[in-house]
């Protein structure tokens, strides 16, 4: 080792980095092939709550499409995407600010709002990034704990102390899947104080029916100190270009992009999203099918004896004891799932809904290791 690399070694970081313990995204079929020596054709992902009928035709025709522009920059400021965007929503332009996915524009969040000598409110069992932005930037995490593995929107908001800048909620909560009535969520926020930013992270908005989607876009014009946040990761099945958005008060979104990496939403992404937005018949099919797999799997684990948290996402948390070794068992198996104990839930699994052959062989696959795990 050089001298000149011994010497960056020894370059001081703030203790608050030094102890964010990283990230630990689903981890990857390639990945599973290498360790476990199997044909990656025979392994099946369902732990990164994936559209599982990959993206929408119309996005790939737009990818296509965008190919012999590869070595120009994007626009910057994502002009016709916050164009489509604030037709869509009926808002204007200048509320909208563009992610790398809704995890950047979570990120960014704390980035404006947060430092040493401030605080944010979240919730137990709630979306690790909360967590981990908070401490990145020297600010103490307050976590309420839960009820019945959900937000507990009274104790939230009684945890709000003076130097709370930010209060994070996940509405459906990854990795729960537990959703809160909108009225809930308006009395809420109103109840919040106004120099308070609520990060409302709605990344699993499309998976909702109908009749429980709320008008929280809408609600940007009553609360200026409301920041709502969506992504083309998951219904949209564009979660390889990461591309997502928040809508706030101008003033905030002008702070947002203060902060904000230039060119953080690529090209090709912007592209892809524009024409997602559009495809509304393939966000209702992939939503028809979500809900078809959920019942599918839900019936599997009743049916296996196990328990399970009720969902709101394309994706399920059920108790299967432990989980470390049915997790590693079903590697083995070719099934990849994600393990949660990180979230607080040691004895759970999340298993995204996949495709019904899929969940088919989620269920043999667990029924398999649960029995063998008892022998």
């Amino acid at each position: 080792m050089s001298e000149v690399q011994i010497s960056a070694m020894r370059v001081p970081a703030p203790p608050y980095v030094r102890a964010i313990a990283p990230y630990q995204p689903g981890k990857p079929v390639s990945e599973v092939a290498r360790e476990r020596g199997l044909d990656e054709s025979g392994i099946i992902k369902l732990a990164s709550n994936e559209n599982p009928r990959g993206a929408s035709p119309r996005a790939i025709d737009a990818i296509h499409s965008t190919l012999g522009e590869l070595a120009r920059y994007p626009d910057g400021n994502a002009f016709a995407l916050k164009d489509v965007l604030a037709r869509f929503h009926g808002i204007e332009q200048n509320r909208i600010v563009l992610g790398n996915g809704s995890n950047d524009v979570l990120e960014l969040a704390a980035i404006a709002f947060l430092a040493p000598g401030t605080s944010a409110v979240y919730s137990q069992h709630c979306f690790v990034v909360n967590r981990l932005a908070t401490q990145a930037r020297g600010a103490e995490g307050i976590e309420v704990p839960a009820s019945e593995y959900g937000h507990d929107l009274g104790a939230m908001r009684a945890a709000v102390r003076d130097d709370t800048r930010v209060i994070f909620v996940s509405n459906p909560n990854n990795p729960t899947g537990t959703w809160i009535d909108s009225s809930q969520v308006v009395a809420f926020i109103r109840e919040v104080p106004s120099n308070v930013l609520v990060v409302l992270d709605e990344a699993y908005y499309e998976y909702l029916a109908a009749a429980d989607q709320s008008a929280s876009i809408e609600w940007i014009h009553d609360f200026p100190n409301l920041l709502v946040t969506r992504t083309f990761s998951k219904a949209h099945g564009l979660a390889g270009l990461r591309v997502g958005y928040g809508v706030a008060h101008p003033e905030v979104t002008d702070l947002l992009n203060r902060v904000r990496q230039p060119f953080n939403v690529n090209s090709v992404a912007q592209a892809a999203a524009i024409a997602a937005l559009g495809d509304t018949a393939f966000v209702k099919e992939s939503f028809d099918l979500n809900l078809t797999g959920m019942k599918q799997l839900t019936s599997g684990f009743d049916a296996l004896g196990l328990d399970w948290i009720p969902s709101c996402g394309n994706f399920v948390a059920v108790q299967v004891g432990n989980a470390a070794q049915v997790f590693n068992g079903l590697l083995e198996r070719g099934v990849i799932v994600r393990p949660i104990a990180g979230y607080g839930l040691p004895e759970h699994l999340r298993v995204s809904v996949g495709l019904g052959s899929e969940n088919a062989r989620l269920l043999d696959s667990l029924a398999a290791v649960l029995q063998a795990a008892s022998s």
